[in-house]
């Protein structure tokens, strides 16, 4: 039950391909983290090419504007599942839509149980609604 959220340069690309892209995360999301089917938690945000800064962090690359800034928030979850998520999302990116890989950054948030509501006012992982 992570939380995507996608923030993309303006008309970098077009409602179809934003589809696309947020229904692979998912895809990978029940891949790499095991998540239930249906757990599904996106948004996303727009920019003007300026107010979306990436910079390389000194790695000697650069970006476009069909860069992909990707912050989760979730449980905790082992390293492995992180790199799986980081190298699947990647590698179908690349396959289907043709995004250069230095144009994707992601960063994961953990939280706890504590830290959900989905309704109701009450934390389901700790009444165990869920």
């Amino acid at each position: 039950m992570p939380l995507l959220q996608f923030n993309l340069v303006k008309n970098a690309w077009t409602k179809p391909q934003v589809k696309e892209i947020l229904d692979i995360a998912y895809d990978v999301t029940l891949s790499a983290f095991n998540a239930p089917n249906g757990d599904r938690y996106q948004t996303v945000s727009y920019f003007d090419s300026d107010d979306l800064i990436m910079k390389d962090t000194g790695l000697g690359f650069q970006r476009t504007d069909k860069r992909i800034l990707l912050n989760i928030r979730t449980r905790p979850r082992t390293n492995d599942e992180k790199i799986k998520f980081y190298q699947q999302f990647l590698a179908i990116l690349q396959e289907k839509m043709g995004l250069d890989p230095h144009d994707l950054m992601v960063d994961m948030v953990e939280n706890g149980d504590a830290d959900w509501s989905f309704a109701d006012g009450k934390p389901q992982f700790l009444t165990g609604d869920l």
